[in-house]
């Protein structure tokens, strides 16, 4: 018997341990400069803009001048958008960075919708951006900009994703733009919301997952930056408005799975998320139903795929709009997911959420979640694990 209860206890133990484990604590009043994060976030990117060692912070903002957070090393943010980024006001949307000049910092450019002034920034290498827009002349109404290094000769090109046909960019090497839409993309007149690109076929080249409002597409890439439509063979197609698209392998099995953040802003979709599964070689099946145990009727803006509770898979943090809240799914290792939001935060995150990135901020080895706020004041919460 006292066996039996020393189980029991120690069992106990072990669950208040684990839910201890994975809180995580708001301290945006202390961290962040909020008085500059107060409504119209639209996406965020980290990376060492200044390189000092820590994690940096842009922020694309609707109709408000886009922030630049400085970080102190210990996860505290300084706004320094005053005398290193310009600062206007224009519709942004989301964010590309990455080295476009190929001087070895990492540059910004921003992509904005309803008045088509996308904005180019260069970096000095001490994260001070001069304007480059004069050299990216590429009016569009614009929500979504992946980077990469498309037509495999060494710099990053560019794939804007449109209401309307989406734009294909060729760099030059030394951070200028050329449109050659017409000869590498397929003809499509939807309005794109994400655009990700990842290798699905294995062939060694980059191709396109779109997330649009009105079907998803599939494209791939022939190696030399020319892509094709796969979507009928290799996406199955529903009929949503996907907000984002996030890939992981979720099920461990050596390939990337897709997820879908949907929403239904035009009321007439289903807002439910979408989880699909990659065969192996590319084709995905939809398996949401039997492996996505949460709740699933929210307009969800963005998730993120982390480890958070350190058992080497991808778990789940998902950002909701419009009365719904911040949700955390766990991973049981096979890609099958189970909300578990109560033992994460102290209490329920409401509030419009647009974005979700997790990095550790403060450099003390474990993973922190700044979450951008559409309507509201940007979140930032630190993982409470010693």
């Amino acid at each position: 018997m006292k066996s039996l209860i020393l189980v029991i206890l120690l069992f106990g133990f072990s669950l208040m341990l684990n839910k201890t484990e994975f809180l995580f604590e708001e301290v945006s009043d202390t961290v962040l400069p909020l008085d500059a994060l107060r409504n119209n976030s639209m996406d965020i990117e980290f990376s060492d803009l200044d390189k000092d060692g820590d994690m940096d912070a842009v922020i694309a903002m609707e109709f408000r001048p886009n922030v630049l957070l400085l970080n102190d090393g210990k996860g505290r943010f300084e706004n320094a958008s005053q005398g290193r980024l310009p600062q206007k006001n224009y519709d942004s949307e989301d964010i590309a960075i990455g080295d476009f000049d190929g001087d070895g910092d990492t540059d910004i450019i921003f992509v904005a919708e309803d008045d088509q002034h996308h904005e180019y920034y260069l970096n000095d290498g001490k994260a001070v951006f001069s304007d480059a827009t004069h050299d990216f002349s590429f009016p569009s109404t614009c929500n979504a900009i992946d980077a990469g290094d498309f037509d495999s000769d060494g710099d990053l090109d560019l794939i804007l994703g449109n209401a309307g046909q989406d734009y294909y960019l060729t760099n030059d090497g030394k951070g200028r733009f050329t449109n050659e839409t017409k000869n590498r993309m397929p003809q499509d007149q939807n309005t794109t919301q994400d655009v990700q690109s990842v290798d699905f076929d294995k062939d060694g080249d980059l191709d396109l997952i779109i997330g649009n409002e009105d079907g998803n597409r599939l494209y791939l890439n022939d190696g030399n930056g020319n892509f094709g439509d796969a979507t009928s063979q290799r996406l199955p197609i529903v009929d949503e408005e996907t907000r984002k698209v996030d890939l992981a392998d979720v099920d461990r099995d050596g390939d990337l799975d897709l997820f879908f953040s949907n929403v239904d802003f035009g009321k007439n979709k289903n807002n439910a998320d979408r989880l699909l599964i990659n065969n192996g070689k590319g084709f995905y099946v939809d398996e949401t139903t039997q492996r996505y145990a949460v709740v699933n009727n929210m307009n969800t803006g963005d998730i993120s795929f982390v480890d958070l509770d350190n058992d080497e898979d991808v778990d789940i943090v998902a950002a909701n709009l419009f009365g719904g809240h911040l949700q955390v799914a766990l991973n049981d290792g096979k890609g099958n997911f189970k909300e578990v939001t109560n033992e994460v935060f102290a209490s329920k995150i409401n509030g419009d959420a647009i974005s979700v990135d997790i990095i550790d901020m403060n450099n003390d080895g474990w993973l922190d979640i700044y979450v951008g706020m559409f309507r509201g004041t940007d979140k930032f919460f630190f993982n409470k694990r010693k």
